[in-house]
C-alpha cells in the first residue's frame, strides 16, 4: 500500500528577489506539481533548503501549502533535525496547522548510534498522531540507518508508516520491505532508482525531477505497474540524463534553474548554496531540449 501515492515531490522553496519565501510563486509551483502527477508534496525538506529556513518560515510555509492544496493531496512537513526536542516542538506545531504527515531525517553531524537513532525517531513519533516517514540519507547525515533499526521502528511504533531511502542499496531496500509490516511504504529518494526500487517491492519515489518531468515519471510508473516493463525501462533510460543532470551541482540549485528554463521562476538559493553558473545552466538547457 503506497500510503502517500507513488510520485511524491520534495518541493523546492520559492524565493523572491530578496530571498524571502514567495507566497505567490509557492502557489504557482504547488498547482504545477499537482497538475503534472505529484501525489504528495514534502515541504521544507533538503530540496526545500530546510537548513536555511527558520522555524517560523517553515511553519508559515506549511500553513500556506496546506491552504493551497486544500485536501487534494497529502502535505508532508519536513520537521526532522539533529535536535530531538526541537523536532518535537516543530512537529507538534505542524500537526496543529493541519499537515497530513511528517518526514524525519536521520540526525546529521552529531553521529548517534543505531540505538540513538531508534530512540530519536521513537520519541518524536510518540509526540504526534501524524503518520511519520523516516528519511535515510547517509550521503548527507554520514550514518546509514541499519535494516534492524528500520524494522524495529516500523514494528514498534504504530505511526511510523514509511521510509524515504536515499541509500541506493537494493539489498537493503529488499530486506527492509521483507521485515516491515505490509502497510509500511518504502520510497526511494533517488529518481534514477525509481524502477529498480519498485522492482524489489518498493512503492515509488520522493522525487526532485518531478518538478520538470512529472507527467513522464507518472507514465513510467504506470507502465511498470501495468506490467509493461520494457516500455517502462525504455522511458527510464530516456529520462536518465535528467535524473543525473539535476544533480550537476548541489541540490536544489539545478532544479531551480531547470524550473526557470521551463518557464516557472522560483528564485535563487540561499547561501552557502549558490546558483548555477552559465556552463551548468547551458547544460541543463541542453538536457531539457533533448527531451522535446
Amino acid at each position: 500500500m503506497a500510503i502517500f501515492g507513488r510520485l511524491l515531490t520534495a518541493m523546492v522553496t520559492p524565493f523572491d528577489s530578496n530571498l524571502k519565501v514567495d507566497r505567490n510563486k509557492t502557489e504557482e509551483l504547488v498547482e504545477h506539481l499537482i497538475s503534472t502527477g505529484t501525489t504528495a508534496v514534502v515541504v521544507a525538506g533538503t530540496t526545500g533548503e530546510s537548513p536555511t529556513l527558520t522555524s517560523q518560515e517553515k511553519l508559515d510555509l506549511f500553513r500556506h501549502v496546506v491552504e493551497i492544496v486544500n485536501g487534494r493531496i497529502p502535505v508532508i512537513a519536513g520537521t526532522g533535525s539533529n535536535n530531538t526536542a526541537a523536532s518535537i516542538e516543530l512537529t507538534q506545531k505542524a500537526e496543529e496547522i493541519g499537515v497530513d504527515g511528517i518526514m524525519l531525517v536521520v540526525p546529521y553531524y552529531n553521529k548517534p548510534s543505531q540505538e540513538g537513532i531508534y530512540q530519536h525517531f521513537k520519541t518524536i513519533a510518540s509526540s504526534t498522531k501524524l503518520p511519520v516517514m523516516l528519511y535515510n540519507i547517509p550521503g548527507r547525515s554520514v550514518i546509514n540507518m541499519a535494516v534492524d533499526t528500520v524494522a524495529r521502528l516500523a514494528n514498534d511504533v504504530e505511526n511510523i508508516v514509511a521510509l524515504k531511502e536515499a541509500n541506493a542499496d537494493l539489498t537493503q531496500m529488499a530486506e527492509i520491505i521483507d521485515r516491515t509490516p505490509e502497510n509500511f511504504s518504502l520510497y526511494t529518494g533517488d529518481d534514477k532508482m525509481t524502477i529498480p526500487c519498485m522492482a524489489v517491492g518498493g512503492d515509488g519515489v520522493v522525487s526532485v525531477a518531478s518538478h520538470i518531468i512529472g507527467n513522464e515519471m507518472t507514465e513510467m510508473i504506470n507502465l511498470f505497474l501495468s506490467g509493461e516493463n520494457q516500455k517502462a525501462s525504455a522511458l527510464h533510460r530516456k529520462l536518465l540524463p535528467i535524473f543525473e543532470g539535476i544533480f550537476i551541482t548541489s541540490n536544489p540549485s539545478p532544479i531551480k534553474a531547470a524550473l526557470a528554463l521551463k518557464g516557472l521562476e522560483v528564485g535563487g538559493v540561499r547561501l552557502p548554496l549558490v546558483e548555477c553558473n552559465e556552463k551548468e545552466t547551458n547544460y541543463l538547457q541542453g538536457l531539457i531540449n533533448d527531451l522535446q
